[in-house]
């Protein structure tokens, strides 16, 4: 695919330029459109797939959030992991993350669920894979995404210092291979899901996360919205 015509960020069009020009992410098009065709319904809209990239360039980033894919119901997705566009009702693992947020960083529940202020911040909320259909949670796990998006986090490790990187759950932590522990923080929980009860609770990642950025001379995330 030729890469200008990808609506990414051109900092990352530049950085990832292989990725764009390997052809893998041709394959990646060409699937998408053969399930469009078939009349599949994809998240989040063609505008949006790269949103996390564009609205936080790689020399911003101080702290990656992964999660796994989009979410797949009717107007959650928004290309930014966990996050969901104002007036949607707060999915159940993004509740979790507020209440953890709560008891660790005093945060005050701000009555929607965008977390785009944190982008702003360099916060990187990069999803494993980038697309899912409607009502068919990982439908896209074998369209090629994570060649993608691993090539991002490699990339990450190898050009950038002291970055924080939280692998919440096991999907999550597989990535731990990708960074390089000697340069970065990586911080591992279980995911905040209710299947996984209480187990997210007590992490203490937000906090944890801000220390380290002060303690290497980096302004710290304001986590309230």
């Amino acid at each position: 695919m030729n890469p200008a015509l990808v609506k990414i960020d051109p900092d990352w069009r530049e950085a990832l330029l292989h990725e764009f020009q390997a052809p893998y992410f041709d394959e990646i098009s060409s699937r998408i459109k053969n399930r469009v065709s078939e009349g599949k319904t994809i998240y989040p809209s063609g505008n949006l797939i790269f949103n996390a990239y564009n609205l936080t360039k790689p020399d911003q980033i101080k702290i990656v959030i992964i999660g796994q894919d989009p979410y797949h119901n009717p107007g959650e997705a928004m290309g930014l992991s966990f996050s969901v566009p104002k007036g949607v009702s707060i999915p159940p693992s993004l509740k979790n993350v507020y209440k953890e947020l709560a008891s660790d960083v005093h945060f005050v529940h701000p009555g929607h669920g965008d977390l785009t202020s944190w982008t702003q911040q360099g916060v990187f909320l990069l999803n494993a894979i980038l697309t899912v259909e409607k009502n068919s949670a990982g439908s896209h796990r074998d369209v090629g995404w994570q060649v993608f998006t691993d090539a991002t986090i490699k990339y990450l490790s190898d050009h950038r210092r002291d970055l924080v990187f939280m692998l919440w759950g096991n999907f999550a932590k597989n990535k731990k291979q990708l960074i390089d522990l000697s340069k970065h923080l990586v911080l591992e929980s279980a995911h905040p899901s209710p299947l996984a009860g209480n187990a997210f609770q007590g992490c203490g990642h937000f906090s944890k996360a801000n220390q380290y950025l002060i303690s290497k001379n980096i302004t710290p995330i304001n986590w309230q919205i």
